[in-house]
Formats: C-alpha cells, structure tokens, sequence
C-alpha cells in the first residue's frame, strides 16, 4: 500500500503489474535506494529500486542472524551474508553509506526499512536493562483476556505470552519493546547527522513512519491483528522544504497517503492506479482533512469504522458489534451499543461503514448465517501455546 498508493483492497502482496512510487521517482531523474525489510518478493524488489544495500527478504527473525542481499551493478541480487550485527545498525549503516555518497546535482530517493521493533525484540543489553530495572506502566485498557472471540486469538503473536496475561509478564515485554524502540531511535538519529554532515538536511524531505501498534497488554492483547485505536495508529512525521515546522494535525490519513504527498512536494506525477490523497494542502492548512472518516479492516475478522467521536467495529464471524465513544473512552473500555440512546449512532456508522466498503471494493459480509461462539477456548489456546510442536 505504501508503495504503491493503493488501498488495501486493490494491492497484490508480490506487486505484480503494479507501479510503484520509487519506479516513478527513478523516471523523474532520481536516484533511488532500499536497505531494510522487503516481504513483498525479490521480482517486485528489484523493479522498485535501482540500488540496494543489506536488504532482508523475508519478515522476522533473530535480528543478529537475519540474511541481507545487495543488489548489484547489474541490477541482481547478490552477496548474500549474515554477519552478526544487529539489523537495525546494518540498515542504518547501509543509508548512512549511501547518503555519504550523494551530491546536489543529483535528486535521490532513501528508503529505509527496519525491522525493529518486530519480535524478537532484541536490542544491546544497555538499553534493555535500562527499562528491565523500571519496567513501563501497564497500559490503561489491560485486561487478562479480551472479553470475546474475536476472530484470530490464537494467531502467533497472541502465543507470545500466556493467558490470562500476568500484570508482571506484560510489563517484562514492554521493557524489551521500549528497549527496542530506544535503540532504534538512536540509529535513526545517525542518519540524520549523516544527512546534516552532507550538507542536506536542508533541502531534503524526510519521512518518519511506522507499522501498526502492539497491543502488548491493551485488551488482552499482545499483537496488532486488530483494529483497537491502541493498533491501527501509525506514527507519521514529515519534515522538509515545503513542510511548516513544529506543527501537529488531527487529520486522518492512511500511509498509502505519504508517496502522493511527496510526488506533489517534489513535482513527480502519481504512477499508475495510486489512489491515496496528498496530504500537502493538510499540511500547509489550507484545509483542516481530507477525509472526515476513516475505514480499517483486518482479513475477514474485523471491519471498523470511525469519524472524530464515534467508532463502530463489527465482527462478522459473530455477528456482534461494538460502539465506542472516542472522547469520553479513549481506551475503548466502553461497549456502547447496546445502549439504546445510541441505537442512531450505530445505525449511522453502519451505513458509513458499508459505504466505504463500496467505494474501496470491500466484499465481506457484515453478518453470517453461521456464526461462531462468541466465547474464545482460551485452555486450549494455551495447551497450543506451550505445545513443544508449535
């Protein structure tokens, strides 16, 4: 979706006979660069970017062991390695390499994607041990088990730990994900003196952004295969010429948004079947959003839908709904829709919700002729859990 612009419901995971923003920035003059995670395979890697360093192909794994590939002057990938060190430092290492490299006669485009804080969350043992001997507070919405069935519980990232989930446990993986944040922001700070060491932190746009929440506690939780405020908010920073500084908005955006906001900033046309809305007439305030709504989904067990108060998330496989007052319960704590004061309320985002459906080719039916309990096998799912063959 990044990539390409598009939504969730017209984008192929392999890319094929898709275009991509860096393939248009690369038409425009650009030199255009990856280091990082790709989980979109090697075909669509290599169409996407003339040049690489250290890119992982795949989706986790012990970031002291990941395997990373260049790709080569003829535009192949080659020199397969792994060399111990820390994934994040080697992607962070690979653009600082490239950065150094690069002139003012010469656009360029630095794509850089780190896997961290993915599971496993290991960072050096300075910043684990900082949050380990005053571990983070637990979030406000915990719970020991999330209240019903709701659709993928037993998904990898919920075997992370047991249930019900121990106040104690829940706390040791937030220490570890802070730790890993932290060492993360540190490396993101060593591109940026790269960046100002080459004299172009002025005149270059830079983009901070970041995959889906963790629940790690919030809801009974611990991924994000959900669509929880805790879990569907990506951070977004955008700085640079055209940017005004030290400005936060409430605007809701998708991250298919960023590519069209910086093909507009940087006068380079929107490839074929984008779809996402330049965020520049938000950022330079010439409208407060572009969107008074925002629609998210996870596969076929959850739809949701939300405006500036009001969100209404439906579980189609239970036939069950839940209506949340976003000023009043910001921690989604607050099942409102049965309450009959808001039958309206639910009503309304129902036929909001099924209208994006439509306009985003969204096929899933809202309710089934065969629904399944609403009560989770929670014993089982932990028998699953410790099961030495899982």
């Amino acid at each position: 979706m990044l990539l390409t612009g598009r939504n969730l419901f017209s984008i192929k995971e392999n890319l094929a006979g898709q275009a991509t923003w860096p393939e248009q920035f690369a038409k425009e003059g650009y030199r255009t660069f990856i280091t990082g995670k790709w989980h979109n395979q090697s075909e669509s890697l290599l169409r996407a970017f003339q040049e690489g360093e250290a890119v992982f192909l795949g989706g986790m794994g012990n970031p002291c062991e990941l395997p990373v590939q260049d790709i080569s002057p003829d535009h192949k990938l080659a020199n397969r390695r792994t060399n111990g060190t820390h994934s994040v430092q080697q992607f962070a290492d690979a653009a600082i390499r490239f950065l150094e490299r690069q002139t003012k006669e010469r656009p360029w485009l630095c794509y850089v994607a780190f896997n961290g804080p993915h599971d496993p969350r290991t960072s050096p043992p300075e910043y684990r041990e900082r949050y380990r001997r005053k571990p983070p507070p637990l979030p406000a919405n915990f719970l020991p088990f999330h209240p019903f069935n709701s659709g993928d519980l037993a998904v990898r990232d919920e075997l992370l730990a047991p249930w019900p989930r121990e106040k104690s446990v829940v706390r040791e993986h937030l220490a570890d994900y802070y730790a890993y944040v932290t060492y993360l922001d540190a490396q993101i700070g060593r591109v940026l003196q790269a960046l100002r060491k080459n004299k172009q932190d002025q005149n270059t746009l830079v983009v901070f952004a970041a995959d889906n929440g963790l629940a790690i506690g919030s809801h009974g939780l611990f991924g994000k295969q959900n669509v929880y405020e805790h879990s569907i908010h990506q951070p977004l920073i955008i700085a640079g010429p055209g940017v005004p500084a030290n400005k936060k908005t409430d605007a809701f955006c998708y991250l298919f948004d960023v590519f069209p906001t910086l093909g507009e900033l940087c006068g380079v046309p929107a490839p074929e079947g984008s779809q996402g809305h330049s965020l520049v007439p938000v950022l330079q305030g010439r409208t407060n959003s572009d969107r008074d709504s925002i629609f998210t989904a996870y596969r076929h067990f959850q739809r949701a839908v939300r405006d500036d108060r009001w969100k209404l998330v439906v579980y189609p496989q239970i036939n069950r709904h839940s209506l949340f007052d976003l000023r009043s319960d910001p921690e989604e704590m607050r099942d409102l829709s049965s309450d009959a004061r808001h039958r309206h309320q639910v009503a309304r985002l129902t036929t909001l919700l099924k209208r994006w459906q439509v306009e985003l080719g969204d096929t899933l039916q809202l309710t089934t002729n065969a629904p399944l309990p609403e009560q989770f096998d929670y014993a089982a799912a932990e028998r699953q859990r410790r099961s030495p063959t899982r």
